[in-house]
């Protein structure tokens, strides 16, 4: 010992000694209380271990290692019991050599590790099943120890994020529960944020590299974890995904991430393979977020389950049936042919349409346009050439021919090589044709092949919240129009673009506008998802689907309440010109087409107006012409106060100074106007106007007992069909006035059957009249184009007619009802408007909704666009989609995320994918096996042919009378339709001659010795008059005889709904049955109607479903529209008068109330009496309350 130095004291082992021997760290407080950096003096060690801080700390340090050596008492206990069972067994079976104990299995390796780590790491391990009076006791130390260590608060202990970064979504977003606070506290499971990042670290650095078969994920678990996180319709919460991963944990799952590891994978993910989500500024200064419409079509090219139904050009119509947009006429013939795909890659050449080619015939044409064919066949619409014995070139442009690819053998680069180039003639020049050689778009597509790509875009005000509550957002999605209507009808295919509680949709419009005329310079290149070949893409906008007010916006429109109210035609004027003769007529016409041009000039009128400083000229001139676009009045508005402040400010200046000043930006400005792209609506104008408009008219002025004949009369429709949800009346009648698309669509299909006898005369002719109508707007096909028009325009006229009858006063007021003029032009443009329903759209806000709910509401835009994108991310790994690399490389995920989906059909149902196979017309399904009373399934029974009610078939000797049947659920018609019995049907007859016959199924039956299934059809006759009081065809037996007829079930053509005629037969509500409730008998009794044995019944026209084959089948006599007026201008004369008459009494009435108010203010200082007071007083007079 060195001399006048007191003894050296040997430190504990516990206590660490800094690098200069000067400090000291307890190394339990360190590891329980997470004090990485807490040096303290040598000095102040003694007062540490008197702390009640370093107590605490030892005390809990007892506790984890009595916790871990009960788990280690409970393994080595479990282990020897296992080996115990083990031995039992054995010996039970072969006879040991020699009796011996059972030994007591040491843990291995592995498991001492996970043991170890269970204990000291953020893992979490497992005790067993402990039931002493120990275990209870550590249970109560440790709930101790939270209390002590102060565990049950919220805190976070991971590092603080960047306010700037924006890829980080580890925001609590709500209150945590218990159970997230424990895990987020107990500093056991998760340490302080500088280990976390070092244990991360460390992990990632010992773990291999990504799986190739769950690439780009580390493991299946992760793959997995991001699944489940980015379900559509199952949205996680960060306190629920953390109370997942704490239960795989306890059940020994493997890969494992910690919370903030999965946020970090799925950020990096997000940005190497992930939708870009980008911050826009609109004009007005607002900001939002908006994921790329480019990546999001690039998708679908990507993607080999969806890039083979992408039509690259207009298709040519099979048999001229037009079922989807690219049949219809605005691909075929209106749309600029330049906006369409410009080429034909034939492989080893491309050939650009307004350039020359030569076919192999030697005959040279232009080509113009080019189309395909329902099988991918390409054709081209061209011009011939023609040459002079001079070998002047002319071209035959006043007639268009149409020419096979196929027959095509050199393009413009292979006739410039050869020197066959010819010279024009002087027409040919003038026209432009050789100024045009080679097209432009040849370079901009620098050898790859170049087409386009359509888009609609969809904008509406959505509530951000899934309560009553009112969050509006504005949205806008796309959807790709070059696939077919059977993939877009699935949410899978609705793209999310942007939201935002402030940019309005002309805002967000603007947005995605700057990005689609940013592929016209820079066309997308993508890797075709099955060819692998690279090819580019420009995007247009297609159509703008919306209802009625976002429609008017997006055309700049002064909307449905103005003087002239249709955004697609200049019909209107004030009140008192459309009550005149001529104005009322003229609003059941199309007025004068509203243009593009006509009205970016009325636009620019406007802002020239607002540069003199003088609003009220704008808006006569808005209520002039019905322009008002939402996006140039906040411009206008802004002109107008600058105007003011110029003239003021410099007095000697003139107006048209001013305004020429002003005015320099409008010359500058370019907009995209979607006037005539802005297609009637269906489930707002039809379902959501005119049904809705005919229901309330309807169930308004019903007593109660006609509500309850009305309700009973509903629940017993038949639904075979009909294919609609289940019916529930007493809902409907309950609340008759809060309806959603859905039950209208229900009461459209059924109402006039049983509302005949409950409306007056005009108004059940208005029912047949719309119920006609919405089935021939809803059919998905269109067969004869020239008879469908006809159709569709004798049915809208009689639905107006009808209104105007009853009320005349809807035709000034209602823009849904006009908007019915205008069904024909939308239909030729855009074929069935089915096609163009925003009802998928509606479907998506659901989604939109679980990721708002979602955001802490700082930036709203940001957080849902993220969360979306990530989405269609996961969406497009699941179906095998290729994405690029940073070094241009193309990547795809590995093969067991590929296949996952496929051998999954329930995360095919949660993402929203649904598989495109067709049923197999014939195919069937047996009838399920009954279970007995032992829970047991029943064997099958097998009946012999001649005890089936085939044997009683007009070709029953078609089978043998002692083969064996087993009974069938169902069996496939040619049209997909699962027909079962009971089922109305028509089929191909098996008598000769083979038409088609039509009836009820009575039995459905499969051979046992042969994959074989037939039909027994109950026969019926299609009468040659319509139903007197429905105006449908009717069904009746042949001679009031029971005919049956066994037919093949590859010969069911198509199923259809059919509905019993009650008012022939008198069925009354007479049939009774017990209330079921919580699927129990209630005791109470329901009463039904019990249809009558008269074998009448109506054919539905009506009803939605197979409406086209229907009407293709069945006479046209029996099934198109019939006129109501001969002379309509005449009536709507006639109906003005009245509504003149009216609407004058209602103006005087209105002015001598003002007159006495003004006279006498004081009988209007008071409110009038309460509610329930007046209905007393009512009651009181004798009153009928309604």
């Amino acid at each position: 010992m060195a001399k006048g130095r007191k003894a050296q004291t040997a430190l504990p082992d516990f206590i660490e000694l800094s690098d200069d021997r000067k400090k000291v760290r307890c190394s339990i407080c360190k590891a329980l209380r997470g004090q990485n950096n807490v040096w303290i003096q040598k000095e102040s060690l003694s007062s540490h271990l008197k702390s009640d801080v370093h107590a605490r700390s030892v005390h809990a340090k007892q506790d984890r290692d009595n916790i871990r050596s009960a788990g280690e008492r409970s393994l080595r206990e479990e282990s020897a019991i296992e080996e115990r069972m083990d031995f039992a067994t054995l010996s039970s079976t072969i006879e040991p050599a020699a009796t011996t104990k059972a030994p007591v299995s040491k843990p291995s390796a592995e498991e001492q590790e996970m043991w170890d780590d269970g204990a000291f790491s953020n893992d979490i391990f497992s005790a067993g099943i402990d039931h002493t009076a120990a275990a209870a006791e550590e249970r109560k130390r440790l709930e101790k120890e939270a209390t002590d260590f102060d565990l049950w608060r919220s805190a976070d202990f991971l590092p603080e994020e960047d306010p700037n970064d924006g890829e980080l979504l580890l925001d609590q977003l709500e209150q945590e529960d218990v159970l997230t606070e424990l895990l987020r506290n107990t500093y056991v499971n998760i340490p302080e944020g500088a280990d976390i990042l070092d244990k991360e670290a460390q992990d990632r650095a010992s773990q291999p590299k990504t799986s190739e078969a769950w690439s780009p994920y580390t493991s299946k678990t992760m793959f997995l974890l991001d699944t489940l996180d980015n379900l559509p319709r199952m949205r996680l919460s960060n306190s629920l995904m953390n109370a997942f991963l704490w239960v795989l944990r306890e059940a020994g799952a493997r890969d494992v991430p910690s919370l903030y590891h999965l946020r970090q994978v799925q950020t990096s993910l997000r940005k190497s393979s992930g939708v870009p989500t980008v911050q826009h500024k609109s004009p007005k200064g607002n900001i939002y977020s908006m994921n790329d419409p480019r990546t999001l079509v690039a998708m679908d090219w990507a993607n080999p389950l969806v890039c083979d139904h992408i039509r690259r050009y207009p298709v040519i119509p099979p048999d001229g049936v037009i079922s989807e947009v690219y049949h219809a006429q605005k691909w075929r013939k209106d749309v600029d042919r330049h906006t369409l795909s410009p080429m034909y890659d034939a492989g080893d050449r491309h050939y650009y349409i307004d350039e020359l080619a030569r076919l192999k015939n030697g005959n040279f044409i232009i080509p113009v346009r080019w189309l395909e064919d329902n099988e991918g066949n390409v054709f081209a619409d061209a011009y011939a050439v023609t040459f002079n014995d001079q070998f002047v070139a002319n071209v035959v442009d006043s007639d268009m021919i149409l020419v096979k690819s196929s027959d095509l053998q050199d393009n413009i680069l292979d006739l410039t090589d050869w020197g066959l180039l010819p010279t024009w003639n002087r027409q040919s020049i003038e026209s432009g044709y050789p100024a045009h050689m080679p097209n432009p778009d040849r370079a901009l597509a620098e050898g790859d092949p170049l087409y386009t790509s359509w888009i609609d875009v969809f904008g509406d005000d959505v509530s951000g919240n899934r309560s009553k509550s009112w969050n509006k957002h504005w949205n806008t999605y796309i959807s790709h129009r070059n696939l077919p209507r059977k993939l877009l009808q699935q949410e899978f295919h609705v793209h999310f673009i942007s939201t935002s509680p402030v940019a309005s949709i002309s805002e967000q419009f603007h947005g995605i506008k700057q990005v689609i005329e940013a592929t016209h310079k820079k066309p997308v290149k993508v890797r075709h998802g099955t060819s692998g070949m690279q090819v580019r893409f420009k995007i247009y906008a297609n159509s703008g689907p919306g209802d009625n007010p976002a429609q008017s916006e997006a055309c700049g429109h002064i909307g449905g309440n103005g003087n002239h109210p249709c955004r697609k035609c200049l019909v209107g004027g004030t009140q008192q010109d459309k009550e005149t003769d001529i104005g009322f007529h003229s609003l059941f016409e199309a007025g004068v087409a509203r243009s593009a041009e006509g009205i970016l000039l009325d636009v620019k009128s406007q802002v020239e107006l607002a540069c003199l400083g003088i609003a009220q000229n704008v808006q006569n001139q808005q209520t002039k012409n019905g322009v008002k676009d939402a996006y140039t009045q906040f411009w206008i508005d802004d002109l107008i106060a600058r105007a003011r402040i110029l003239r003021k400010n410099h007095p000697e200046r003139t107006a048209l100074e001013i305004q020429a000043e002003l005015l320099t930006w409008v010359h500058e400005h370019k907009r995209f106007d979607p006037a005539i792209d802005t297609p009637v609506e269906i489930l707002h104008t039809i379902l959501l106007g005119v049904v809705k408009y005919l229901w309330h008219g309807s169930h308004t002025p019903w007593t109660a007992s006609q509500k309850q004949i009305y309700s009973v009369r509903l629940q017993s429709t038949e639904r075979s069909g009909l294919s609609i949800h289940a019916i529930r009346a007493n809902y409907i009648m309950q609340y008759a006035n809060s309806l959603i698309g859905r039950q209208f669509k229900t009461i459209a299909q059924v109402n006039v059957f049983h509302v005949y006898d409950l409306v007056d005369a005009t108004r059940f002719l208005l029912t047949k009249a719309v119920g006609e109508l919405a089935a021939l707007l809803w059919i998905p096909e269109i067969r004869n184009m020239e008879e469908y028009l006809s159709d569709i325009e004798v049915a809208a006229a009689n639905v107006l007619d009808l209104f105007a009858m009853i009320d005349p006063s809807k035709m000034t007021s209602k823009i849904k009802l006009h908007l019915l003029v205008h069904l024909k032009e939308d239909i030729l443009r855009f074929g069935p408007l089915v096609g163009v329903a925003m009802e998928v759209f509606e479907h998506f806000n659901a989604i939109f909704r679980f990721c708002s709910i979602f955001s802490n509401h700082l930036a709203p835009s940001r957080d849902i666009a993220l969360q979306l994108a990530g989405q269609e991310t996961l969406k497009h790994r699941l179906t095998g989609g290729w994405w690029p690399t940073v070094d241009g490389e193309w990547e795809r995920p590995g093969p067991s995320v590929r296949h996952f989906i496929h051998t999954h059909p329930t995360l095919q149902a949660l993402v929203g994918w649904t598989s495109a196979e067709p049923l197999v017309n014939g195919s069937f399904r047996l009838e399920p096996l009954k279970r007995g009373t032992s829970q047991k399934a029943e064997s099958r029974k097998y009946i012999p042919w001649f005890q089936t009610q085939g044997a009683k078939a007009l070709n029953c000797v078609s089978e043998d009378a002692n083969s064996q049947w087993t009974p069938c659920r169902f069996a496939i018609a040619r049209s997909e339709d699962k027909c079962v019995v009971g089922s109305w049907i028509f089929a191909k007859s098996p008598l000769p001659p083979s038409e088609l016959i039509t009836g009820r199924i009575v039995e459905i039956l499969a051979n046992t010795t042969s994959d074989r299934t037939v039909v027994i059809l109950d026969v019926f006759q299609v009468l040659s008059t319509r139903h007197q009081i429905f105006g449908m065809p009717m069904l009746a037996r042949r001679q009031e005889e029971t005919t049956y007829v066994v037919i093949p079930s590859t010969g069911i053509d198509f199923l259809y709904n059919v509905q019993h005629d009650c008012p022939l037969s008198k069925c009354t509500a007479s049939g009774k049955r017990p209330l079921m409730q919580e699927r129990i008998e209630s005791g109470l009794i329901q009463t039904y109607i019990e249809h009558r044995p008269i074998e009448r019944f109506v054919i539905n026209t009506h009803a939605f479903h197979n409406a086209h084959l229907l009407r293709a089948t069945l006479p046209r006599s029996l099934v198109a529209p019939i006129p109501l007026h001969a002379n309509r201008r005449a009536k709507h004369f006639e109906i003005a008068g009245g509504l003149r008459v009216t609407q004058n009494a209602k103006r005087t009435a209105r002015a001598t109330q003002k007159k006495n108010e003004a006279i006498n203010p004081a009988d209007n200082t008071g409110s009038g009496p309460n509610k329930r007071k007046r209905l007393e007083t009512e009651n009181l007079d004798g009153a009928v309350m309604v």
